[in-house]
């Protein structure tokens, strides 16, 4: 157990401090990012979709068999984020605009400091699991946080807050995934099989944020070579994630 505690904790550390990676974006120009950032949106689409359905579902089919509860967990998973995004203005924003402004950023934080503190519950309940599945949640969890933090960080900036009052709010809001990963690992001592619910909670969450807010931005790109690299950055993160299935 205190080597899932280890894991668990420098997992959302790491994933914590990705939210001050804005802070290196802002020597780059808008239209080169954009660039860069729409590959990591293809490779972390392709990184969840395939987190979701080569490791998270096989492991809780073969721990628990196939049942209701589990498709109703999956189901949860996609009505979470879905309110989420509908009620609380979080939304993955990859990318720079000027269209926010500070009463928007706030519900923004509010709506991330939610998403953080399930990221923290589902990195939890992976390394439950096993160490390896909760080794690569986190790599898809990191693929997909890497372009959601710089486009936080860049409408905290469009809404008047200065660099670094913006690094500090959205570290702040990182801080959440910490505390949803100490709630997993406190209560997964007295709740017979929480990964049962957990697992394909986040497989739900993973396929949501992949099919909702990932590929729609990649159908924006509608010529042909850049729409080839998009296929070829989603495949390419499906990859990797099936690259730890084949060296288990």
């Amino acid at each position: 157990m205190k080597e899932v505690y280890l894991y668990t904790i420098l997992s959302v550390l790491i994933v914590s401090l990705l939210s001050l990676i804005g802070v290196l974006t802002l020597s780059i120009k808008p239209k080169k990012l954009n660039k860069i950032l729409i590959l990591f949106v293809s490779f972390s689409a392709g990184a969840l979709i395939a987190g979701a359905m080569i490791h998270l579902i096989p492991e809780v089919f073969k721990e628990y068999g196939v049942n209701l509860s589990i498709s109703l967990s999956f189901l949860a998973g996609i009505l979470v984020f879905f309110l989420l995004e509908k009620f609380l203005c979080w939304r993955h924003c990859h990318f720079h605009t000027k269209k926010y402004h500070k009463r928007i950023a706030y519900m923004n934080l509010v709506g991330d400091f939610f998403h953080n503190f399930i990221d923290g519950m589902v990195i939890a309940g992976s390394y439950l699991a096993n160490i390896q599945l909760g080794i690569t949640t986190t790599i898809a969890v990191i693929f997909h946080e890497i372009p959601q933090e710089i486009g936080d960080f860049g409408v905290l900036l469009y809404s008047g807050f200065g660099k670094y009052k913006a690094l500090f709010y959205n570290f702040l809001s990182a801080l959440a995934a910490i505390l949803g990963a100490l709630l997993i690992l406190v209560v997964g001592k007295t709740v017979p099989n929480l990964t049962m619910f957990l697992l394909p909670f986040t497989a739900g969450g993973f396929i949501y944020i992949a099919g909702s807010d990932l590929i729609p931005e990649l159908h924006k790109e509608t010529k042909v070579k850049q729409s080839l690299t998009q296929f070829i950055f989603l495949v390419l993160g499906m990859l990797v994630m099936l690259a730890f299935v084949l060296l288990e």
